[in-house]
């Protein structure tokens, strides 16, 4: 009886501890906080018409027109005279050649002229020679000078239109521009060259002394060869 008793009662309490269990309310499950609301993002301002101001520049030309580039081009023409003396020279005997054969005496012998046409055709060849030699070593000095100039008057033109309220920028130095006209308010070269004279303080070049008068002869080296365009950085 005692055993059964305890049997019973041992039944007894693990169903009570079953029922117990059955009854006890689930642990509720974990719950993932709600994201937070975002703000929406701002739609980007419409661009907006503003007035045009055009400017136009031939920055090649104001680039040498400066008071540095014409210091430069004065330097640079200084170093060439004496080449440019010889050909001047050499140009010069070579006309006087041609002038006394036309105007050799009908006794002039075959082997008179022929030596004369010879001596002409020598030099000549010489003259043009030097001079084409003397051009490329001239060109070459400008547009080294012209390279070393150029970017410091472009950000001189950048800083005028900016100041000035200009929007848009053009340079017409090529021929080759469509620009048929250009109104007096437009042309903002020379401002830009007495912009830039003022901020580099680089005074005028002195004026040249003039020249004696001579016949200039068709193969020189010129006072100023155009460089190459260079449009601004």
């Amino acid at each position: 009886m005692n055993r059964n008793l305890v049997l019973v009662s041992a039944l007894g309490a693990g169903l009570m501890t079953a029922a117990g269990m059955a009854q006890a309310p689930a642990a509720p499950a974990p719950t993932t906080p709600a994201p937070e609301a975002q703000p929406a993002a701002t739609a980007p301002a419409p661009p907006q018409a503003i007035p045009a101001k055009i400017a136009l520049v031939a920055f090649d030309q104001a680039v040498l027109a400066t008071n540095e580039g014409q210091r430069l081009i004065q330097d640079i023409q200084a170093k060439y005279k004496p080449k440019k003396d010889q050909i001047d020279t050499l140009s010069q005997e070579v006309d006087s050649l041609k002038k006394q054969l036309q105007s050799a005496p009908a006794t002039l012998t075959d082997a008179e002229r022929a030596a004369k046409l010879k001596e002409i055709d020598t030099k000549e060849k010489r003259l043009n020679h030097d001079a084409e030699g003397a051009q490329t070593a001239y060109n070459a000095d400008l547009q080294e000078a012209y390279g070393k100039l150029a970017p410091k008057v472009s950000a001189a033109l950048k800083k005028y239109v900016s100041d000035n309220g200009y929007t848009l920028l053009l340079d017409v130095s090529s021929q080759q521009s469509n620009v048929m006209w250009i109104g007096p308010n437009i042309d903002v070269t020379q401002a830009v060259v007495a912009a830039y004279n003022a901020s580099s303080g680089v005074a005028p070049p002195a004026p040249s002394a003039p020249a004696a008068a001579r016949p200039r002869p068709a193969t020189s080296v010129p006072s100023a060869p155009k460089p190459a365009t260079t449009k601004p950085q």
